[in-house]
Protein backbone atom coordinates (compact mmCIF):
# COMPACT_ATOMS: atom_id res chain seq x y z
CA UNK A 1 0.00 0.00 0.00
CA UNK A 2 1.66 3.50 -1.16
CA UNK A 3 0.75 6.79 0.61
CA UNK A 4 1.84 9.84 -1.93
CA UNK A 5 1.01 12.29 0.66
CA UNK A 6 1.16 11.46 4.63
CA UNK A 7 0.12 15.13 5.87
CA UNK A 8 -2.51 15.40 7.85
CA UNK A 9 -6.08 15.12 7.03
CA UNK A 10 -7.27 17.81 5.69
CA UNK A 11 -10.54 19.30 3.16
CA UNK A 12 -9.11 19.36 -0.07
CA UNK A 13 -10.05 16.20 -2.24
CA UNK A 14 -8.12 12.76 -2.50
CA UNK A 15 -8.22 9.19 -4.40
CA UNK A 16 -7.34 5.73 -3.86
CA UNK A 17 -6.57 4.20 -7.17
CA UNK A 18 -6.42 0.47 -7.84
CA UNK A 19 -4.52 -0.81 -11.27
CA UNK A 20 -6.22 -4.34 -12.16
CA UNK A 21 -7.19 -6.58 -15.41
CA UNK A 22 -10.77 -5.52 -16.19
CA UNK A 23 -12.57 -8.50 -14.60
CA UNK A 24 -11.42 -7.77 -11.42
CA UNK A 25 -12.23 -3.64 -11.55
CA UNK A 26 -15.76 -4.98 -12.65
CA UNK A 27 -16.75 -7.15 -10.05
CA UNK A 28 -15.69 -4.78 -7.72
CA UNK A 29 -17.82 -1.94 -8.93
CA UNK A 30 -20.46 -4.83 -8.83
CA UNK A 31 -19.45 -5.62 -5.38
CA UNK A 32 -19.81 -1.42 -4.26
CA UNK A 33 -23.36 -1.37 -5.88
CA UNK A 34 -24.11 -4.56 -3.76
CA UNK A 35 -22.66 -2.66 -0.17
CA UNK A 36 -25.60 -0.77 1.30
CA UNK A 37 -23.35 0.47 3.81
CA UNK A 38 -21.35 2.22 1.18
CA UNK A 39 -20.12 6.02 2.65
CA UNK A 40 -22.05 7.64 -0.64
CA UNK A 41 -18.86 10.75 0.31
CA UNK A 42 -16.77 8.11 -1.74
CA UNK A 43 -17.26 8.29 -5.32
CA UNK A 44 -16.15 5.65 -7.32
CA UNK A 45 -15.43 5.08 -10.90
CA UNK A 46 -14.04 2.54 -13.08
CA UNK A 47 -12.93 2.37 -17.16
CA UNK A 48 -9.89 1.16 -19.04
CA UNK A 49 -6.41 2.57 -18.75
CA UNK A 50 -6.12 3.30 -22.54
CA UNK A 51 -8.65 3.02 -25.51
CA UNK A 52 -6.20 0.34 -27.09
CA UNK A 53 -5.85 -1.42 -23.94
CA UNK A 54 -9.14 -2.57 -23.19
CA UNK A 55 -8.47 -5.42 -20.65
CA UNK A 56 -5.88 -2.81 -18.73
CA UNK A 57 -8.56 -1.06 -15.97
CA UNK A 58 -8.27 1.55 -13.42
CA UNK A 59 -10.82 2.09 -10.53
CA UNK A 60 -10.61 5.45 -8.70
CA UNK A 61 -12.58 6.33 -5.39
CA UNK A 62 -12.66 10.16 -4.88
CA UNK A 63 -13.20 11.69 -1.39
CA UNK A 64 -13.47 14.82 0.55
CA UNK A 65 -10.76 14.18 3.05
CA UNK A 66 -7.92 12.46 3.72
CA UNK A 67 -8.73 8.30 3.59
CA UNK A 68 -8.90 6.86 7.04
CA UNK A 69 -7.90 3.03 7.67
CA UNK A 70 -12.08 2.58 7.39
CA UNK A 71 -12.14 3.91 3.58
CA UNK A 72 -9.14 2.33 2.33
CA UNK A 73 -10.75 -0.83 4.09
CA UNK A 74 -13.83 -0.49 2.29
CA UNK A 75 -11.84 -0.73 -0.90
CA UNK A 76 -9.98 -3.24 -0.43
CA UNK A 77 -13.18 -4.60 0.66
CA UNK A 78 -14.84 -4.68 -2.80
CA UNK A 79 -11.76 -7.20 -4.23
CA UNK A 80 -12.96 -10.47 -2.36
CA UNK A 81 -10.28 -12.94 -4.59
CA UNK A 82 -7.52 -10.53 -4.23
CA UNK A 83 -5.84 -7.79 -1.87
CA UNK A 84 -4.91 -4.96 -4.16
CA UNK A 85 -2.33 -2.12 -4.19
CA UNK A 86 -3.70 0.81 -3.25
CA UNK A 87 -2.69 4.41 -4.27
CA UNK A 88 -3.66 7.19 -2.19
CA UNK A 89 -2.89 10.47 -3.11
CA UNK A 90 -4.16 14.14 -2.32
CA UNK A 91 -5.36 16.17 -5.13
CA UNK A 92 -5.24 19.92 -6.41
CA UNK A 93 -7.86 21.90 -4.77
CA UNK A 94 -10.00 21.63 -8.31
CA UNK A 95 -13.41 20.70 -9.47
CA UNK A 96 -11.93 17.18 -11.10
CA UNK A 97 -14.95 16.14 -12.24
CA UNK A 98 -15.47 19.49 -13.82
CA UNK A 99 -12.06 19.71 -14.98
CA UNK A 100 -11.81 16.32 -16.92
CA UNK A 101 -14.73 17.46 -19.10
CA UNK A 102 -13.38 20.49 -20.22
CA UNK A 103 -12.75 20.88 -24.06
CA UNK A 104 -13.94 17.71 -24.75
CA UNK A 105 -14.67 17.43 -28.46
CA UNK A 106 -18.27 16.97 -29.51
CA UNK A 107 -19.83 13.92 -30.01
CA UNK A 108 -22.38 12.68 -32.24
CA UNK A 109 -25.41 10.24 -30.92
CA UNK A 110 -28.00 9.52 -33.31
CA UNK A 111 -29.43 12.35 -34.57
CA UNK A 112 -28.43 14.90 -31.71
CA UNK A 113 -25.11 16.84 -31.44
CA UNK A 114 -23.67 17.17 -27.57
CA UNK A 115 -20.90 19.91 -27.46
CA UNK A 116 -19.11 22.08 -24.61
CA UNK A 117 -19.07 26.07 -25.20
CA UNK A 118 -15.70 25.20 -26.21
CA UNK A 119 -17.04 24.12 -29.34
CA UNK A 120 -19.47 24.36 -32.20
CA UNK A 121 -22.24 21.92 -33.02
CA UNK A 122 -21.95 19.09 -35.62
CA UNK A 123 -24.06 21.01 -39.02
CA UNK A 124 -27.65 19.11 -39.50
CA UNK A 125 -27.88 17.55 -36.20
CA UNK A 126 -29.96 18.36 -33.17
CA UNK A 127 -27.51 20.48 -30.57
CA UNK A 128 -27.42 20.73 -27.40
CA UNK A 129 -24.82 22.96 -25.12
CA UNK A 130 -23.83 20.90 -21.93
CA UNK A 131 -21.24 22.76 -20.31
CA UNK A 132 -18.70 21.13 -17.97
CA UNK A 133 -20.45 20.31 -14.49
CA UNK A 134 -20.41 18.23 -11.40
CA UNK A 135 -23.55 16.45 -12.67
CA UNK A 136 -23.17 13.23 -14.51
CA UNK A 137 -24.59 13.09 -18.30
CA UNK A 138 -22.72 15.32 -20.51
CA UNK A 139 -23.04 13.17 -23.24
CA UNK A 140 -19.44 11.66 -23.74
CA UNK A 141 -20.32 8.46 -21.24
CA UNK A 142 -21.41 5.59 -23.81
CA UNK A 143 -24.64 5.51 -21.79
CA UNK A 144 -25.66 9.16 -21.84
CA UNK A 145 -24.58 8.71 -25.94
CA UNK A 146 -26.46 5.43 -26.08
CA UNK A 147 -29.55 6.64 -24.80
CA UNK A 148 -29.62 9.51 -26.84
CA UNK A 149 -29.40 7.09 -30.25
CA UNK A 150 -32.04 4.92 -28.70
CA UNK A 151 -34.86 7.88 -27.83
CA UNK A 152 -33.88 8.59 -31.66
CA UNK A 153 -34.82 5.25 -32.75
CA UNK A 154 -37.80 4.92 -30.24
CA UNK A 155 -39.28 7.68 -32.19
CA UNK A 156 -38.63 6.17 -35.34
CA UNK A 157 -40.68 3.21 -34.27
CA UNK A 158 -43.70 5.72 -33.64
CA UNK A 159 -43.21 5.80 -30.26
CA UNK A 160 -45.60 9.07 -29.00
CA UNK A 161 -44.75 10.15 -25.48
CA UNK A 162 -47.14 13.16 -24.15
CA UNK A 163 -44.99 12.37 -20.33
CA UNK A 164 -41.91 11.49 -19.42
CA UNK A 165 -39.61 11.13 -16.19
CA UNK A 166 -36.22 11.12 -16.79
CA UNK A 167 -34.39 9.91 -13.41
CA UNK A 168 -31.61 10.86 -12.41
CA UNK A 169 -31.29 13.62 -14.65
CA UNK A 170 -27.67 14.94 -13.82
CA UNK A 171 -27.56 17.63 -16.44
CA UNK A 172 -31.22 17.37 -17.75
CA UNK A 173 -29.44 16.49 -21.45
CA UNK A 174 -31.94 13.10 -21.52
CA UNK A 175 -34.70 14.92 -20.80
CA UNK A 176 -33.96 17.90 -23.35
CA UNK A 177 -33.44 14.95 -25.85
CA UNK A 178 -37.44 13.72 -24.76
CA UNK A 179 -38.74 17.28 -25.39
CA UNK A 180 -36.87 17.75 -28.71
CA UNK A 181 -38.70 13.64 -30.20
CA UNK A 182 -42.24 14.92 -28.43
CA UNK A 183 -42.08 18.87 -28.09
CA UNK A 184 -45.76 18.85 -26.28
CA UNK A 185 -44.96 16.15 -24.02
CA UNK A 186 -44.47 17.17 -19.86
CA UNK A 187 -41.43 16.76 -18.42
CA UNK A 188 -39.98 16.26 -15.48
CA UNK A 189 -36.41 15.54 -14.34
CA UNK A 190 -35.16 14.13 -11.36
CA UNK A 191 -31.95 13.54 -9.58
CA UNK A 192 -31.32 12.49 -5.63
CA UNK A 193 -28.45 14.86 -5.79
CA UNK A 194 -29.71 18.49 -4.89
CA UNK A 195 -26.33 20.31 -6.66
CA UNK A 196 -28.10 19.15 -9.94
CA UNK A 197 -30.96 21.64 -9.81
CA UNK A 198 -28.65 24.63 -10.14
CA UNK A 199 -27.14 22.55 -13.11
CA UNK A 200 -30.48 21.72 -15.14
CA UNK A 201 -32.08 25.56 -14.35
CA UNK A 202 -28.64 26.63 -16.32
CA UNK A 203 -29.24 23.95 -18.58
CA UNK A 204 -32.21 24.50 -19.48
CA UNK A 205 -31.50 28.68 -19.96
CA UNK A 206 -28.62 27.76 -22.58
CA UNK A 207 -30.64 25.23 -24.25
CA UNK A 208 -33.98 27.34 -24.82
CA UNK A 209 -35.97 24.68 -22.80
CA UNK A 210 -38.45 26.47 -19.93
CA UNK A 211 -38.98 25.80 -17.02
CA UNK A 212 -42.29 25.07 -15.11
CA UNK A 213 -45.23 22.28 -15.02
CA UNK A 214 -46.64 22.96 -18.33
CA UNK A 215 -46.64 20.68 -21.38
CA UNK A 216 -43.20 21.66 -23.05
CA UNK A 217 -41.74 22.80 -20.03
CA UNK A 218 -39.17 20.84 -17.79
CA UNK A 219 -40.13 20.51 -14.14
CA UNK A 220 -36.82 19.90 -11.59
CA UNK A 221 -37.91 17.63 -8.16
CA UNK A 222 -34.84 16.26 -6.18
CA UNK A 223 -35.76 12.52 -5.14
CA UNK A 224 -34.80 9.40 -4.30
CA UNK A 225 -35.93 7.12 -6.80
CA UNK A 226 -40.08 6.87 -7.55
CA UNK A 227 -40.90 7.78 -3.98
CA UNK A 228 -41.76 11.59 -4.21
CA UNK A 229 -44.83 13.34 -4.18
CA UNK A 230 -44.12 15.10 -7.56
CA UNK A 231 -43.23 12.23 -9.53
CA UNK A 232 -46.26 10.59 -8.38
CA UNK A 233 -48.72 13.17 -9.18
CA UNK A 234 -47.25 13.67 -12.54
CA UNK A 235 -47.68 9.83 -13.19
CA UNK A 236 -48.63 7.93 -14.91
CA UNK A 237 -45.80 8.35 -17.76
CA UNK A 238 -45.49 7.25 -20.86
CA UNK A 239 -41.87 7.46 -21.04
CA UNK A 240 -39.49 6.43 -18.07
CA UNK A 241 -35.56 7.01 -18.47
CA UNK A 242 -33.22 5.90 -16.28
CA UNK A 243 -29.56 6.34 -16.66
CA UNK A 244 -27.97 5.14 -13.22
CA UNK A 245 -26.49 2.31 -12.14
CA UNK A 246 -27.45 -1.71 -12.49
CA UNK A 247 -28.83 -2.10 -8.38
CA UNK A 248 -30.79 0.79 -8.56
CA UNK A 249 -32.51 -0.88 -11.81
CA UNK A 250 -33.06 -3.95 -10.04
CA UNK A 251 -34.65 -2.56 -6.88
CA UNK A 252 -36.73 0.38 -8.68
CA UNK A 253 -38.06 -2.14 -11.67
CA UNK A 254 -41.45 -2.21 -9.69
CA UNK A 255 -41.76 1.23 -9.02
CA UNK A 256 -41.73 1.30 -12.50
CA UNK A 257 -43.77 -0.76 -13.97
CA UNK A 258 -46.27 1.55 -11.64
CA UNK A 259 -45.43 4.26 -12.54
CA UNK A 260 -46.27 3.57 -16.23
CA UNK A 261 -49.04 3.32 -18.54
CA UNK A 262 -50.22 0.46 -19.98
CA UNK A 263 -47.45 -0.42 -22.73
CA UNK A 264 -45.67 2.43 -21.35
CA UNK A 265 -41.83 2.73 -22.42
CA UNK A 266 -39.13 1.99 -20.31
CA UNK A 267 -35.57 3.23 -20.96
CA UNK A 268 -32.82 2.04 -18.87
CA UNK A 269 -28.77 2.73 -18.85
CA UNK A 270 -25.88 2.87 -16.72
CA UNK A 271 -25.61 -1.53 -16.73
CA UNK A 272 -22.96 -2.95 -17.63
CA UNK A 273 -23.65 -5.69 -20.44
CA UNK A 274 -22.36 -7.93 -17.78
CA UNK A 275 -24.77 -6.94 -15.43
CA UNK A 276 -28.07 -7.18 -18.25
CA UNK A 277 -29.49 -10.07 -17.32
CA UNK A 278 -30.01 -9.65 -13.91
CA UNK A 279 -31.64 -5.84 -14.84
CA UNK A 280 -33.88 -7.88 -17.39
CA UNK A 281 -35.13 -10.75 -14.85
CA UNK A 282 -35.81 -8.03 -12.22
CA UNK A 283 -37.90 -5.90 -15.27
CA UNK A 284 -39.69 -9.13 -16.35
CA UNK A 285 -41.03 -9.89 -13.14
CA UNK A 286 -42.39 -6.34 -12.65
CA UNK A 287 -43.90 -7.01 -16.10
CA UNK A 288 -42.05 -5.66 -18.51
CA UNK A 289 -40.31 -7.11 -21.85
CA UNK A 290 -37.59 -5.88 -24.28
CA UNK A 291 -38.24 -3.85 -27.06
CA UNK A 292 -34.82 -3.41 -28.18
CA UNK A 293 -30.88 -3.22 -26.99
CA UNK A 294 -28.19 -1.90 -27.82
CA UNK A 295 -24.02 -2.47 -26.74
CA UNK A 296 -22.25 0.88 -26.44
CA UNK A 297 -18.44 0.05 -25.12
CA UNK A 298 -18.75 -2.46 -22.49
CA UNK A 299 -22.58 -1.17 -21.23
CA UNK A 300 -25.80 -2.08 -22.67
CA UNK A 301 -28.82 0.21 -23.04
CA UNK A 302 -32.56 -1.52 -22.54
CA UNK A 303 -35.73 -0.17 -24.12
CA UNK A 304 -38.34 -2.26 -22.41
CA UNK A 305 -42.41 -1.85 -22.95
CA UNK A 306 -44.82 -2.59 -20.05
CA UNK A 307 -47.14 -5.26 -21.09
CA UNK A 308 -50.83 -4.03 -22.26
CA UNK A 309 -53.77 -5.62 -23.89
CA UNK A 310 -52.83 -3.78 -27.58
CA UNK A 311 -50.94 -5.95 -29.43
CA UNK A 312 -47.70 -4.78 -31.30
CA UNK A 313 -47.97 -5.63 -34.85
CA UNK A 314 -45.86 -8.03 -36.07
CA UNK A 315 -44.17 -6.30 -38.63
CA UNK A 316 -43.11 -3.97 -36.19
CA UNK A 317 -41.66 -6.52 -33.65
CA UNK A 318 -39.34 -7.69 -37.21
CA UNK A 319 -37.84 -4.52 -37.15
CA UNK A 320 -37.32 -4.09 -33.50
CA UNK A 321 -35.60 -7.18 -33.93
CA UNK A 322 -33.58 -6.73 -37.46
CA UNK A 323 -32.13 -3.65 -35.56
CA UNK A 324 -31.03 -4.54 -32.35
CA UNK A 325 -29.25 -7.39 -34.12
CA UNK A 326 -26.73 -4.68 -35.33
CA UNK A 327 -25.68 -4.09 -32.12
Amino acid sequence: MTDANDSPESAENWKITVFGPRKQIEAALIAHEDAFDWDFEIVLSGCEVAKDKPEEWVLEAYLPRKPRKADKNAVIALFADATPQLIVERLPDIDWITASQEGLEPIVAGRFCVHTPDHAPVPGLIPFEIPASRAFGTGHHETTAGCLTMLGHMKDQGVIARNVADIGTGTGLLAFAALELWPRAYATASDIDAACVGVVEHNCAVNGFPMGARAGEVTMVVADGMDDPVLQARGPYDLLIANILAGPLISLAPDFAKSLVPGGHLLLAGLLETQEAQVRAACRRAGMRLAARMVSGDWSILWLRKRSYARVHASQVGALAEWSKKW
